[in-house]
């Protein structure tokens, strides 16, 4: 089991080149992940998003980066001679034409436009693009570290709140057939005291006991209840992501609860199926985190 929040970050460094990935991850029901490379760099986003979707398979994902070119420039300076060369000779006579002091300067030809041009060597889209999933699967594999190690401590925390929820429903099945009982006992005392006389229609009793017992009977509830519970607690040991079905299982717990709380006519059920609920919200809240 995987938490769906944590940090990565991975380098890869190649000659003069160095790329820094950093993949900060929080919730999602889907996998969402969110690139920001400039049109300069687009033809590197696919390697990154394969290397984070082997790995994760839900949440938001914010991917930055940092691309450095270090030591000396790839870049080239060009001088456009026949260019310069019609600078200076234009120059040249202007000065002579306007009787004017000839301070031409290499410096000043350089100066002109388009006589130098500074061009920078074509990039290896190869290796860069190595580099930057090299990096990326460095940071996810980083990120994938910490999100097990939450998601140890959700999975120890989901398997204790089920549990209480399992010794909640244990008691309830050992309650339920107690209910029918009382109330036979108390309708029975009940009617006497009216009547104030011992002798009651016993089999009008049991006609009413049998339509309580009918309204009140919770036993396909406890009996789907189990199943849910069963199912939660063997999806706690699957090495795989098993949020949605977590999700849908709690769901499902949720109706049969309520259902139990609809006709547990019962202080002592009512007070058991409380007590469920609140462990359920729990564990819907913990699920939220859950890959």
């Amino acid at each position: 089991m995987k938490s769906m929040t944590g940090y990565g970050k991975g380098e890869a460094v190649s000659g003069n080149k160095k790329v820094t990935i950093e993949i900060k991850a929080v919730n999602n029901r889907f996998l969402d992940i969110n690139t920001r490379f400039p049109k300069s760099l687009s033809y590197v986003e696919d390697g990154v998003r394969k290397s984070i979707q082997q790995v994760v398979k839900r949440g938001t994902l914010d991917v930055y980066y940092t691309y450095e070119v270090t030591g000396e420039s790839d870049k080239t300076v060009d001088v456009n001679m026949p260019l310069a060369e019609r600078y200076a000779s234009a120059m040249k006579r202007a000065a002579a034409e306007l009787e004017l002091p000839d301070d031409i300067t290499i410096s000043s030809v350089l100066k002109m436009p388009d006589v130098l041009t500074v061009s920078a060597a074509e990039e290896d889209r190869d290796e860069v693009t190595e580099m930057f999933t090299a990096a990326a699967s460095k940071a996810v594999a980083a990120l994938d570290e910490m999100r097990i190690t939450e998601g140890k401590t959700a999975r120890a925390d989901l398997a204790r709140l089920v549990t209480n929820i399992l010794t909640s429903l244990k008691k309830a099945i050992t309650r339920a057939p107690i209910v029918v009982t009382d109330y036979k006992e108390k309708l029975t005392a009940r009617i006497a005291e009216l009547i104030g006389t011992p002798v009651v229609d016993e089999a009008r009793i049991a006609t009413e006991v049998a339509v309580f017992a009918d309204k009140c009977d919770i036993n396909e509830e406890i009996s789907r209840l189990g199943s849910h519970i069963s199912q939660f607690t063997d999806a706690l040991e699957s090495k795989e992501p098993q949020g949605r079905r977590l999700d849908f299982l709690s769901q499902e717990m949720n109706r049969e609860i309520n259902t139990m709380g609809s006709k547990a006519n019962d202080l002592e059920l009512s007070r058991l199926v409380i007590e469920m609920k609140n462990e359920l919200e729990k564990i819907k809240e913990q699920i939220r985190n859950v890959e």
